[in-house]
Formats: structure tokens, sequence, C-alpha cells
């Protein structure tokens, strides 16, 4: 660990949803994330902007939390224009390969179309989207301690080399 790094870990991750019900079922019914939060306000604490809604809390095994804001409108959030759909994800962990399996059929059984399990080398992954069009997934981490290791040390090298080839790449560019 970095001795600056104030983070210990995962809080909650928010998202806006079109409808909380929906979003309920899907976390909670579905991938068993219990709802154990809920905070319904009509104006924003940070800002004081005029903006009834509701906040979800749907936590996971560690305690943290995939949260979302239903702003009473029904519109879902809008994919980003310049970014494909497989780029924004959240990657949820799972212990086993029996646990990603089960979900993966679970999921199946729900009618939800799931890609994988798709083998990254570091770890083997499903994914699905939300019923609000969010991509999530799943993954089984299969690094050994000292691959981690390895892929540590070499990290800070590999976005070198990506850095110079992306401005050797650019440097015509204005």
């Amino acid at each position: 660990m970095h001795s600056l790094n104030p983070a210990e870990g995962l809080h909650h991750f928010a998202w806006r949803c079109r409808d909380a019900e929906e979003t309920r079922q899907f976390y909670e019914d579905l991938l068993g994330m219990p709802l154990v939060h809920v905070i319904r306000l009509d104006h924003v604490p940070s800002t004081g902007e005029h903006c009834p809604y509701v906040h979800l809390f749907f936590e996971m095994n560690d305690g943290s939390a995939i949260a979302f804001f239903d702003l009473g409108d029904g519109l879902a959030p809008l994919p980003s224009p310049n970014t494909p759909p497989w780029v924004q994800h959240i990657a949820l962990r799972v212990d086993t390969p029996a646990q990603l399996l089960a979900l993966k059929a679970r999921v199946e059984a729900a009618g939800i179309e799931v890609v994988g399990v798709t083998d990254h080398h570091i770890c083997r992954s499903i994914y699905f989207f939300d019923p609000n069009g969010l991509r999530l997934e799943f993954t089984l981490p299969t690094l050994s301690q000292a691959d981690a290791a390895r892929h540590r040390a070499a990290a800070r090298g590999l976005l070198a080399a990506w850095t110079a080839d992306q401005q050797g790449r650019h440097a015509g560019r204005p």
C-alpha cells in the first residue's frame, strides 16, 4: 500500500436508475444484494438544489454498496456517446467458480443475456446489463500472489510504454 493512500475501500458507487422498484427487484431479488438503506429527500444536501429523489443502497458481502438515484422522471442514464458500451462497467468479485457459474445460470434463467465466462488470464468474468442499461461484470480472480506481484511490478513500465506510443501517435496533431 502507498502510505499516502487514504482510501480504505469502497463505500458505495452510485448511478441513476429509471425505476426504484425495478432496480430493487433486480439487485435484491435476482442478485441477492439486500436493500439496506433508503434516503428520500426533496433537496440535494451537497448543493441545496431542489430535486426530489430516492437514493437506494444495495449491500455487498464486504459492507460496500451499489447505490442508485431515482429522480422520479422514469429516465434511465444515457450511455456515453463517445464510449463503447463495453468500457463503462463495475466489476464485482466472487470467490469460487461455483458462485460464478450459479450466478450465470440464475441471470440467464431470468431471460438476461450473459457474455462469458471469459478468461482474462487474471480473472474469469461474466457480463450482463441491469434494467438501467448499466454493464455489470462478476469476476473470479485467478492470479496467484506471485503472479499478482509480478503484474504490480510491471504496471508502471507498461503504462509508460503506452503513454510513449500515444505521444508518438499524436505528435503531429494540433
